[in-house]
C-alpha cells in the first residue's frame, strides 16, 4: 500500500508538524508496518509579495504569501497525485482543506487541536488572523475525510464535545519521541549548544541556572507568564537565566523583557535541530510551559526522554502527555510558578532525589515512540483502504461547515 504523506510547507516553519511526517514516513519503512509505504508530498513555496524588494521583512507580507501557498498553489500541486497514492494522510489539520482536491474516502487527517476552529466556534478566545471563510474550508475537509486521527484523547474529546467531527470517524494515535532525546552524553551536540548560548548571548558563564522554554511565541504559549515566572525566581535565585528555544519574541514580549528587568537575563536560540535541542534539555534544570491551550506538548516528553523535570499549565491535556512525572500549576498562579521552580532547585541538592524524579521522566517518556504511532497509522490506512475499496469513490466538493449531530 502506497500513502502519500501531505506535509506542511517547509517555509511554513513549523518544526514539530516536519517532525510528525518525517518520523511517520522513517518508521512505516520498518518491517511490522506490514508493507505500507509513505511518501512524503510538498511543493515548494511560491514566493510573490515576499520577493519584491523592501517586502521580503515585513511579516504580513509574508503572511499573505504563506496564506496564497496553501489555499491555492498547494491545491494545484496537490491535484495531481489524485490517483498515485492508495491513502493520503495530512499530518496537520490546519491544511485540511485539501482534502477536497483528494479523494475523501482514502483520505486520513490528523488533528492536533481545535485552536483552528475557534474562530468558528469560540471567536473571543480565538488567536488565528485567518479570514473565516478560509476556517471553514479547513473545517469542511476535517469533516469530510474518512478518519481523523488525534494525538490526545483531549482532542478527540474536544472535537466531540464542540460536535466539529462525527465521534466514529475518530481515534487516538500518540506522537513518539525522536531517538535523538536521551539522557546520554552527546559530545558534539553539547559543544554546539555551548557555542550556540555564547554566540546568542557573549555571556560563556558556566554557573548559571539555567530554565528552558521550547516553542513559538504566538499568544496561547503565554509568554507573559513564562517571563513574570522567571523574574519572580531571580528575586529568589538572582544566577537564573531563560533559555528560549524556538520563535522570536514579539515586541510587547520584548517591552514586558525591559519592565521586568530581564535584559541580559533572557537568551534567544533558534529552532534546533533534534541532537542540539536534546542537549539543551539535558543541560538545563527545569523545562517551563505556560500555555493557555497545547496539542500536544511534544517538549513534555521530550525533557524526560532527557531526564529533565517539566514544570507544565495543568490541562487535560498536560496532564495526559505528562502523566505522573510532570509537575502542573495553574496558569496564571505566578507564585506557585516560583514556587515550583524554587522547590526543584533545593530537591537538586538531594542525588537520590534527583535519581528518583530523572527515573520516573525516562521511563514514562518512554511510552511515546514513533514506531508505535507508526503501526497505529498503518492499521487505519488498511481500515480506512477496504471500506473505500468497497464503495464508489467520494470527493468531498467545498460546502458549508456544520456541527454535526
Amino acid at each position: 500500500m502506497r500513502v502519500g504523506i501531505v506535509c506542511d510547507l517547509r517555509e511554513e516553519r513549523w518544526p514539530s508538524m516536519d517532525l510528525v511526517a518525517t518520523m511517520l514516513a522513517d518508521h512505516l519503512r520498518a518491517p511490522l508496518s506490514g508493507g505500507v509505504e509513505g511518501v512524503l508530498l510538498r511543493p515548494s513555496m511560491v514566493r510573490r509579495l515576499t520577493r519584491l524588494p523592501g517586502l521580503g521583512g515585513l511579516k504580513r507580507f509574508d503572511r499573505t504569501d504563506r496564506i496564497v501557498n496553501r489555499f491555492w498553489d498547494y491545491k494545484r500541486w496537490l491535484v495531481r497525485f489524485q490517483n498515485q497514492f492508495d491513502v493520503f494522510h495530512i499530518v496537520d489539520h490546519s491544511y485540511a482543506h485539501l482534502v477536497h482536491v483528494l479523494p475523501a474516502s482514502r483520505t486520513v487527517v490528523t488533528c492536533h487541536d481545535t485552536d483552528a476552529f475557534l474562530s468558528l466556534v469560540e471567536p473571543d478566545v480565538a488567536d488565528s488572523r485567518l479570514p473565516r471563510w478560509l476556517t471553514r474550508q479547513v473545517l469542511t475537509g476535517l469533516q469530510a475525510a474518512a478518519h481523523i486521527a488525534c494525538d490526545t484523547h483531549a482532542t478527540a474529546d474536544d472535537l466531540r464535545r464542540r460536535r466539529l467531527a462525527h465521534p466514529d470517524r475518530i481515534s487516538v494515535v500518540y506522537n513518539g519521541v525522536h531517538p535523538a532525546f536521551t539522557p546520554e552524553a552527546d559530545g558534539a551536540a553539547d559543544r554546539f549548544v555551548t557555542r550556540a548560548i555564547f554566540q546568542a548571548s557573549g555571556d560563556s558563564n558556566e554557573l548559571t541556572t539555567d530554565i528552558l522554554h521550547v516553542g513559538s511565541t504566538i499568544p496561547r504559549k503565554r509568554i507573559d507568564i513564562l517571563l513574570r515566572v522567571v523574574a519572580a525566581v531571580r528575586d529568589q535565585r538572582p544566577a537564573v537565566r531563560l533559555l528560549k528555544a524556538g520563535g522570536t519574541f514579539t515586541r510587547e514580549q520584548r517591552a514586558l523583557i525591559r519592565e521586568l528587568k530581564l535584559e541580559g537575563h533572557v537568551v534567544t536560540l533558534p529552532f534546533l535541530p533534534s541532537p542540539a535541542l536534546a542537549a539543551l534539555y539535558r543541560r538545563v534544570a527545569v523545562v517551563l510551559l505556560p500555555s493557555a491551550r497545547e496539542g500536544f506538548g511534544l517538549p513534555i516528553v521530550e525533557a524526560m526522554a532527557c531526564g529533565t523535570p517539566v514544570i507544565a499549565t495543568d490541562l487535560p491535556v498536560t496532564r495526559e502527555v505528562g502523566g505522573t512525572a510532570a509537575i502542573y500549576v495553574g496558569l496564571n498562579d505566578v507564585q506557585r510558578w516560583r514556587d515550583s521552580v524554587l522547590e526543584l532547585f533545593v530537591e537538586k541538592q538531594d542525588p537520590d532525589r534527583v535519581a528518583a524524579r530523572r527515573r520516573l521522566c525516562i521511563e514514562h517518556s518512554a511510552h511515546f515512540q514513533w514506531q508505535r504511532h507508526a503501526q497505529s497509522m498503518a492499521n487505519i490506512y488498511r481500515d480506512v483502504w477496504a471500506v473505500a475499496d468497497s464503495q464508489p469513490m467520494r470527493h468531498s466538493g467545498d460546502r458549508e461547515a456544520v456541527l454535526v449531530s
